[in-house]
C-alpha cells in the first residue's frame, strides 16, 4: 500500500484500495510480485526485484490496487501452502485462518484471501491482537494477567469471510501467480 501511496500517488490513504480494486477491469489479470527487497518465505530470496504481469494498454490505478492488494492473498496462500505439507491431511478440511493488523480492515483482501485459500478467514474484534498478545505476555510476566488458557477467551468474531470463487478461477489466478514468480525468480538467475 505504501508503494501505491508514496510510490505511485494512484491513493492517499490505504482504505481506498479496496473500493478502487473493485472498480478494476476483471477480463485483465495483472499480478504484482512485490519483491522490492528480495522475496522472503517460502522463496527466501533476497536478490530478486518485484516485477508486474499482465499489463495492457487499459492498466490503470485500479488494476494496480486490484494487483497489489491481490498479492499479498497470494503470498499468504504460499505460506499457508508451505505449512500444509507438515500438517496431518485430516485437519486440511478444517482449517480456517485467523488474522490481524491493519489490512484486516480490507473487506475485498479479507474476501480475496479466503477465496484464493478456499478457507474461512477469521478477522477479530481486537484487530491488533499481535500488539495485545505482546501487552499480554508482559502483563502476564508481571503478574496482572491470568493464564493463557483464560486470556484466549477475550478473543471475539467480528466477521467471517466465506470462500466464494469458483474452483477454476481459483486456479486460473494461483497458476497466474505461479508464472509470475517463476518469472522473477529466473530473472536472479540470468545475472
Amino acid at each position: 500500500m505504501q508503494w501505491l501511496r508514496d510510490g505511485l500517488g494512484i491513493i492517499k490513504h490505504a482504505a481506498e484500495t479496496g473500493p478502487l480494486a473493485d472498480k478494476s477491469d476483471s477480463m485483465q489479470s495483472v499480478y504484482l510480485v512485490p519483491a522490492f527487497v528480495g522475496m522472503g518465505a517460502p522463496y527466501w530470496n533476497p536478490r530478486v526485484r518485484g516485477a508486474l504481469f499482465g499489463l495492457t494498454r487499459n492498466t490503470g490505478p485500479a488494476e494496480l490496487a486490484h494487483a497489489t492488494l491481490e498479492s499479498v492473498c497470494y503470498q499468504t496462500f504460499d505460506l499457508w501452502a508451505a505449512m500444509r505439507t507438515d500438517w496431518p491431511e485430516a485437519n486440511a478440511a478444517n482449517t480456517v485462518l485467523r488474522v490481524d493488523g491493519g489490512m484486516t480492515a480490507s473487506d475485498w483482501t479479507m474476501q480475496r484471501l479466503a477465496d484464493l485459500l478456499n478457507a474461512p478467514v477469521d478477522r477479530p474484534t481486537i484487530q491488533e491482537t499481535t500488539a495485545l498478545g505482546a501487552a499480554y505476555l508482559a502483563g502476564l510476566d508481571a503478574g496482572v494477567y491470568p493464564e493463557p488458557a483464560k486470556f484466549a477467551d477475550n478473543w471475539r468474531l467480528e466477521h467471517r469471510f466465506r470462500p466464494a470463487m469458483s474452483e477454476a478461477t481459483r486456479a486460473r489466478k494461483l497458476a497466474g501467480w505461479a508464472r509470475a514468480v517463476k518469472g522473477v525468480l529466473a530473472s536472479d538467475e540470468g545475472e
